[in-house]
C-alpha cells in the first residue's frame, strides 16, 4: 500500500475498527450470555455457594441468600463497570478530538442502553426479573470505573487526556 494511500485512510482498516470495538460486542455478548435462564439466581446458587464454601467455609441458609444477592449484585456493578470502560475506550479511538467528558457520556450512553435491554429481555424469563434498579447499578458501576480511569489520567497521563483540539 502507498504512503499516499495509508495517510487517506488514516491506517483506519478493518483490523484497526476491529481491534478498538471488538471489546464492547464482547461485553454485549457476555452479557447477552447470562441473560438467559441458566444464569439466573436459582441456576448460580449452587455453583456460587460450593465456591464460596470452599473458601470460606459453611454458611446458613439464611446468611447464604444474603451473600449470594450481593456476589450477584457485585458482577452486575463491575461487569457493567468494565463494558462502560470498553464503551470510552472506543469512544476515545473512535473520536479521536472529543474531550473525555464526552467519550465518558457515550459510554454511559452505550452503558445504559445495553443494561436496559439485557432488564427488559429478563422481564421475559420465567425465573429472573427486570428492574430498572439493575440499570441504575449498572451505570453507577460504569461511571464509578470512569472516573477512577479519569482520576488516573489526570495523575499519571494529563497530556493524553489533554489531546483534544
Amino acid at each position: 500500500m502507498s504512503n499516499r494511500r495509508r495517510r487517506s485512510s488514516g491506517g483506519r482498516g478493518i483490523l484497526y475498527w476491529t481491534y478498538i470495538w471488538s471489546p464492547v460486542v464482547v461485553g454485549i455478548a457476555v452479557v447477552a450470555l447470562e441473560s438467559t435462564e441458566m444464569f439466573g439466581s436459582d441456576h448460580t446458587s449452587g455453583p456460587l455457594r460450593l465456591l464460596f464454601e470452599s473458601i470460606f467455609g459453611p454458611v446458613s441458609r439464611e446468611r447464604w441468600e444474603v451473600v449470594h444477592h450481593l456476589i450477584r449484585k457485585s458482577g452486575h456493578f463491575f461487569w457493567y463497570g468494565f463494558i462502560g470502560l470498553a464503551w470510552l475506550r472506543a469512544w476515545w479511538f473512535t473520536l479521536p478530538h472529543s474531550r473525555f467528558i464526552q467519550d465518558a457520556l457515550l459510554a454511559l450512553l452505550g452503558t445504559a442502553v445495553v443494561a436496559s435491554c439485557d432488564e427488559f429481555h429478563q422481564t421475559f424469563l420465567p425465573n429472573r426479573t427486570g428492574t430498572p434498579w439493575d440499570v441504575l447499578l449498572d451505570c453507577c458501576g460504569a461511571i464509578t470505573l470512569q472516573v477512577l480511569v479519569y482520576i488516573f489520567m489526570r495523575a499519571f497521563k494529563p497530556k493524553k487526556l489533554a489531546r483534544a483540539v
